[in-house]
């Protein structure tokens, strides 16, 4: 059977292809999510309010690609994305590979970067839309300070288990 798209908005579309039921990004839009860590081992992330959640949420910094320019290559976008969102921009970003984070609910994917040559331009904090608070956290306190976020009813952005790997312990 073939997908229908049951409603389009500007961003996303509902599609429904035989009994499922899923999320699209609407006109070819893409992600890029940013792995920057400054030369001083800190990881910098972002916290910003999500409507769906209904509270703010912890994230590594992302963007869309190819939601203003059909086409947009990955890398200019994503050194673009960092550079709004944390104030930092990156010399070169370095694509370590497509990933999908839902997808019994959600076609989008996203494309993980990590960036190198940082160098701090700007004080960051996105549009005027967004209201970015950016977080510069030492590689070996993340555990800790995702506890303290998570405690102040702040969400973590499940991408954030990438950092914690070595600190997840198993469920009795």
């Amino acid at each position: 059977m073939t997908a229908e798209t049951v409603w389009e908005g500007r961003f996303i579309r509902m599609m429904k292809d035989g009994k499922w039921e899923y999320a699209a990004r609407s006109r070819g839009i893409g992600a890029a999510v940013i792995l920057a860590i400054t030369p001083a081992d800190e990881v910098i992330l972002v916290e910003q309010y999500r409507v769906p959640l209904g509270r703010n949420c912890l994230e590594l910094p992302a963007g869309l690609v190819g939601d203003e320019q059909a086409g947009e290559d990955i890398a200019p976008a994503a050194i673009r994305e960092l550079e709004e969102e944390t104030g930092y921009r990156a010399g070169r970003v370095e694509l370590l590979g497509a990933f999908h984070s839902s997808p019994g609910m959600v076609s989008e994917g996203f494309t993980f970067v990590r960036a190198h040559d940082l160098v701090k331009v700007g004080e960051g904090g996105g549009d005027a839309d967004e209201n970015i608070i950016v977080h510069r956290v030492p590689r070996r306190e993340i555990a800790a300070f995702v506890t303290r976020k998570r405690a102040e009813g702040v969400a973590i952005d499940v991408k954030l288990m990438l950092l914690l790997a070595d600190t997840l312990a198993p469920s009795a």
